[in-house]
């Protein structure tokens, strides 16, 4: 099988109105004066539990919940029949047989390196669309699924079922020299697909490395008001900063309507349940009602392996895994009055970090989660799209995102990120191996920011850096 390498793709683009404005200039950015990061429900927690607590503000009847939501994510899900009828269903394709799996300690997951291979790690696939031909299709999912192979990788199978094929990545050395002289050696992935187990891929496949992310904070994210996130889209640029993000929107499964999205790589989900069942369903091979079909095609014959139930993820047990997906808390800030820490920050905003990785929102009136409503969070993201130009590129559209165009990742936690998992890597795919390897492989919209950093003396680069790990 030939080195599957990004291709460009520019997405149909369905009729939708687009609310523009302009961003607010990077002067205009708040710098965190509270160890507060998540609010009300911020949790003082630093080591590699950090990110596995629920919201200091749940009531003790909601951590009930959220401890039975625990069970379902942690534990491993088996192939059916099984005695463990509340966790069987598994496959018969899939990637991982647990949340935890990916998302370990609830953290980010690794790349493949040195020491071996990653369930955390997978390639999402697709082929180009037509926009005529493909409306419907691309409307609802965003994207065309290749042929057999489906919209995701799955290598791993239950017994008596092959794999659909072989992730295997390699690695190019890439040197980069800043203004002062100092090389940094970055890594580049190359990624290969080996040994197709159902017939010969497309030739005009398109792949995109998806690394797990990390899951504290996702429900005080789903209730930033709409409203607010728009309101940052600049898709022309207007005030001439150099940044012009973009909102997806995505189809809500549960509502039947094209919304804002907010998760994932690409924010092509909109909601913390519909993330959640879309895991499954593609990550684990199992069944809910919001996604009551999986990522094993007719063509693969699934249908002739046992089921674990109609769906296999019941409403009651879904219910539970958004809960706690919803409800992990977002760990305080370290050492943000340190004036190293706090150097670095204004270096952040005047390089113009802050003009994507916005520091500060308010979330609204959630009637029922008072433990999320009318929190002041720092999360450090729009939620919107941006081209991060060709370096980081997947080729592979996904409803309003382009092939260039990824969303803006919360960095709130990101100081913890190797304390949870110290294998752990930085960026959609894992490559950067250090928070300073992350910041040089930004282009795109970023590349300015990028170049600063390069020309900063070793002094203030080690500022900004500090001021990222006491997120």
């Amino acid at each position: 099988m030939p080195t599957l390498r990004p291709k460009y793709l520019t997405p149909w683009l369905f009729a939708l109105a687009v609310t523009q404005t302009h961003a607010a200039p990077t002067a205009d950015y708040p710098i965190q004066d509270t160890p507060m990061t998540g609010g009300d429900g911020t949790v003082e927690q630093f080591d590699h539990n950090a990110f596995s607590l629920p919201q200091g503000n749940l009531s003790m009847t909601k951590r009930l919940d959220f401890s039975v939501g625990n069970s379902f994510f942690r534990n491993p899900w088996v192939e059916a029949p099984a005695s463990t009828d509340a966790r069987d269903g598994l496959g018969p394709l899939f990637n991982t047989n647990s949340c935890q799996g990916c998302h370990i300690k609830d953290g980010r997951g690794h790349p493949q390196d040195e020491q071996g291979g990653s369930v955390s790690l997978f390639l999402r696939l697709a082929v180009p669309a037509n926009p005529d031909e493909d409306a419907e299709l691309l409307k609802q999912h965003g994207f065309k699924p290749a042929p057999v192979y489906g919209s995701q990788l799955q290598t791993a199978a239950i017994p008596g079922v092959k794999p659909e094929a072989d992730l295997v990545v390699s690695w190019e050395t890439v040197i980069d020299t800043l203004a002062d002289g100092t090389e940094v050696t970055l890594r580049k992935p190359v990624y290969h697909i080996e040994n197709p187990n159902y017939g010969p891929l497309p030739d005009d496949l398109l792949v995109s490395p998806r690394m797990a992310p990390a899951m504290i904070g996702l429900g005080l994210l789903e209730h930033i008001p709409a409203s607010d996130l728009i309101a940052r889209e600049d898709l022309n640029d207007a005030n001439g900063d150099g940044i012009s993000g973009k909102a997806n929107r995505v189809w809500n499964k549960a509502t039947n309507q094209t919304v804002l999205g907010r998760f994932g790589w690409k924010a092509a989900e909109p909601t913390v349940h519909q993330q959640s069942m879309g895991a499954f369903a593609g990550d684990m091979g199992l069944t809910s009602s919001t996604s009551p079909g999986t990522d094993c095609t007719a063509a693969q014959g699934c249908d002739q392996y046992a089921s674990g139930g109609d769906p296999e993820v019941s409403d009651k047990v879904a219910g539970f895994v958004s809960f706690y997906a919803s409800s992990l808390a977002v760990p305080a800030r370290r050492d943000f009055n340190d004036p190293e820490v706090q150097a670095g920050a204004r270096q952040f905003n005047e390089l113009g970090c802050a003009g994507c990785h916005t520091p500060r929102h308010q979330t609204g009136d959630v009637t029922d989660r008072p433990d999320l409503s009318q929190q002041t969070i720092w999360p450090y993201t729009d939620l919107l799209l941006h081209d991060m130009g060709p370096a980081l590129a997947d080729g592979r559209p996904e409803f309003l995102a382009n092939g260039n165009e990824w969303r803006t990742p919360p960095l709130w936690g990101i100081g913890l990120a190797q304390t949870i998992l110290p294998r752990t890597g930085f960026l959609h795919d894992g490559r950067a191996r250090t928070l300073e390897e992350a910041v040089l492989w930004h282009g795109g919209e970023a590349q300015p920011a990028a170049d600063g950093y390069r020309s900063l003396d070793a002094t203030d680069r080690q500022a900004l850096i500090r001021f990222l790990e006491s997120l």
